[in-house]
């Protein structure tokens, strides 16, 4: 029963486009080559950079590795931080536009966004990494998606120490990252917000989502009613907590939940699934 509702989340959250190309996510093994940015433990296994790019690179035609190595190339040959930033943009658009694999499209950004170093640029990188790798059942390359997201976030609150949402998003990296033995040192970056604002959205979303994971139902429900009901009429949300009343086996709440969702949903597909797992539901 609840691997059905989570497919129907999982279906959810994908036609709701999280990231900006196409969700396709290099199947690679997990390889000891680290990078500069991944700051794993040595002798432990872990997605590099490289290992990402050599694999995506097999996906490509002969006359786009001309043009990836062209591109890449003329990265170092570059001396000036403008023409940095411009092939990174390129980079990132050929691994979006034309590849359609994330990977490389979320590294290149994260480089110009580091090169940029600005707030803006910084967190919508990290925001890229963190929304993708919660739908990664990879566990390496997970690790190795928070870690991008975590040095981006820490980057961007060196410049705003201020700022809430990364603030959220770093302990998100902990929370869904698999980058710390201790959890709760996620959580409690997230609670030092919801305790300067409990109306806090993003981040009681994010500890909804952390409740989930250790199977704390009830917390997650109590979140998720009061971010329903302060951003009513978001499908993402209606779908979790029908997911969670689910879990719990309380029926008559989690349909209606899911039947709120599909008045929400705009995706065919997505309201045709939630419309089958109410009719399962019921009988």
């Amino acid at each position: 029963m609840v691997i059905a509702v989570a497919g129907v989340l999982t279906a959810g959250l994908f036609f709701l486009g999280r990231t900006t190309p196409k969700k396709r996510i290099i199947k690679a093994e997990a390889h000891s080559a680290n990078d500069g940015h991944n700051h794993a433990a040595a002798n432990e296994s872990v997605v590099s950079i490289d290992t990402i790019l050599t694999l995506a690179k097999k996906n490509l035609s002969k006359e786009q590795i001309i043009r990836i190595n062209t591109l890449e190339n003329s990265i170092t040959s570059g001396d000036v931080k403008e023409q940095q930033l411009h092939v990174y943009h390129q980079l990132a658009r050929f691994w979006a536009d034309s590849a359609h694999i994330f990977e490389p499209y979320a590294w290149y950004n994260g480089e110009a966004a580091r090169l940029e170093n600005s707030e803006k640029s910084l967190t919508f990188a990290a925001r890229l990494f963190l929304d993708n790798l919660q739908d990664d059942e990879v566990a390496a390359r997970r690790k190795w998606k928070a870690l991008q997201a975590k040095d981006l976030f820490e980057r961007s609150l060196e410049i705003n120490p201020t700022n809430d949402s990364a603030k959220v998003g770093l302990g998100a990296c902990y929370l869904f990252g698999g980058i710390s033995d201790m959890p709760m040192e996620g959580i409690s970056k997230i609670r030092e917000v919801v305790a300067k604002d409990s109306n806090n959205i993003y981040a009681q979303t994010m500890l909804a989502q952390g409740a989930i994971i250790s199977g704390q139902y009830d917390k997650a429900a109590s979140r998720l009613e009061l971010v329903n009901k302060l951003a009513p009429g978001n499908v993402e949300h209606t779908l979790m907590l029908a997911d969670v009343y689910e879990r719990v086996g309380n029926k008559p709440l989690a349909i209606a939940w899911y039947q709120k969702s599909v008045a929400l949903a705009t995706n065919k597909e997505l309201k045709e699934a939630v419309k089958k797992r109410v009719i399962e539901l019921k009988n």
